[in-house]
């Protein structure tokens, strides 16, 4: 198992990962240029884990100078309960800690018992001190 930084070339193999795993959305957000962006943005913060060249996870980091953000922490199934997901998520903490930023955030749908239930299990607070509000401006729900 190799971990290394998540690049562009990374697009095609993440963006399979994601349409193959319940409980994640795949949006106009999660386009090839606006993904560039993202890590463009967002330098050395986001992960893949390869198995013989393949993709079998990956987590994107990123932060907006004061927290930072989680977002597709995705391992494929019969991958999981290797650590995986630990490593990747760690090496992303890290890269945070390294400028400063030591409070991360990540959103979870409601109704993905699996996720909620890895990041309660991990020390994740869940938050009922706030609500969060989006306004989406595209034509994609």
């Amino acid at each position: 198992m190799e971990i290394t930084e998540m690049t562009i070339a990374h697009y095609d193999a993440v963006l399979k990962l994601m349409r193959r795993t319940p409980g994640v959305a795949v949006r106009s957000a999660d386009s090839r240029v606006t993904t560039a962006r993202y890590l463009e943005r967002n330098p050395g913060f986001s992960f893949v884990a390869l198995e013989s060249g393949d993709v079998v996870a990956c987590a994107m980091g990123g932060h907006d100078g004061r927290r930072g953000y989680l977002q597709h922490v995705i391992v494929l199934p019969e991958y999981r309960k290797r650590g995986i997901a630990s490593e990747l998520i760690e090496r992303c903490l890290s890269r945070l800690e390294s400028i400063g930023i030591f409070k991360t955030h990540i959103d979870v749908f409601v109704d993905n018992d699996l996720a909620n239930e890895y990041w309660q299990r991990r020390g994740w607070m869940k938050r009922d001190d706030i609500n969060r509000y989006s306004l989406n401006r595209s034509s994609d729900p």
